[in-house]
Order: structure tokens, then C-alpha cells, then sequence
């Protein structure tokens, strides 16, 4: 007689749980169901509460989150205090990318303004990916890589909205 694994059903469902949020997702848009399967145990879900903190602004983070259902606000901490609301993100959108990438302090605060689960990938978790199945590793780095670039254009373009003229 053999062992059955008493978990079996429980972790094939929390598997197929991850597969339709990372389709959700658009940094996954694209890919099939066999990638997605690669992807989704790199994947673990997080639940915040309103009011619960994700990520402060100047602390070290070594992963980037998916929010799946929920919403988060992110905000930069102001020269004299106070905060500045940057953004609103809501299902399929992304906060902490730089993290799985670099070494930098978090750049904004993160802060669950309703109930919300998010997915996350750490940067240890990604290099995984990246080492044992470069393939699909590399296109979740590409897609990363468009997704900032998208990012730095839009913030430059605020930036120069903002600027005086020259003459």
C-alpha cells in the first residue's frame, strides 16, 4: 500500500489558484498554460488588510507583489512631511518590480487601502526561475524589463509636464 500525500488536493488547488491570477496578470499576458504552471511555484500569495503596510519607502525589499483582488495606495514621503498619493493600483497591477533587480532601498510606501490578496515573487524565487528554466525565466525578465521602461517613460513625461520652459 502506498502513502498518499494528505495535502495532494490542497496544493493542486492553491497551484491552479496561482495559474488564473498569474493570468490575470499582464506581465504574464501571453504566456500559455504549461509556462504558467513553470511560474506558479515561484508565486506565493500574500492577504493585507486595510491599513496594513506592504512596503515603506526607504526600507530594503527583496520582492515585487501582483495585486490580485484588492487595491493599494502608493505614496511618497513629502520634503516637510506628509505624504503624496502617486497611485491607485488595483487587480493586475504591479508594485516593487525594481526590487527582484537591484539592491536599492523601496522607493515609495505601500499601503493596503481596502482587503487585498496579492501574489509576490522574490528576488531568490526569481533567480530560480531565471537558473531552471532560463526560457521562460527570460521572458518573465523581458516582459519586467518593458514593463519599467513603459514606467520611466510616463514618469519622465510628468516630469517634463512639470518643468518651466526653456528659452
Amino acid at each position: 500500500m502506498s502513502a498518499r500525500d494528505p495535502y495532494a488536493g490542497f496544493h493542486e488547488s492553491i497551484a491552479q489558484t496561482v495559474r488564473q491570477s498569474l493570468a490575470k496578470i499582464p506581465l504574464f499576458a501571453g504566456m500559455n498554460q504549461d509556462e504558467l504552471d513553470t511560474i506558479a511555484p515561484y508565486m506565493h500569495f500574500f492577504d493585507v488588510q486595510e491599513g496594513d503596510v506592504v512596503f515603506l519607502e526607504g526600507e530594503l525589499g527583496d520582492y515585487m507583489c501582483f495585486v490580485v483582488q484588492g487595491a493599494l495606495d502608493v505614496s511618497k514621503n513629502g520634503p516637510r512631511g506628509g505624504q503624496k498619493l502617486l497611485a491607485v493600483l488595483k487587480q493586475g497591477d504591479s508594485i516593487g518590480e525594481m526590487a527582484v533587480v537591484d539592491d536599492f532601498p523601496r522607493s515609495a510606501n505601500v499601503i493596503a487601502s481596502q482587503s487585498t490578496r496579492l501574489l509576490t515573487l522574490s528576488r531568490r524565487d526569481f533567480e530560480a526561475l531565471l537558473q531552471k528554466e532560463p526560457d521562460i525565466g527570460i521572458r518573465v525578465l523581458v516582459a519586467l524589463i518593458r514593463m519599467l521602461s513603459g514606467n520611466l517613460r510616463k514618469t519622465s513625461g510628468k516630469l517634463a509636464d512639470t518643468m518651466l520652459p526653456v528659452i
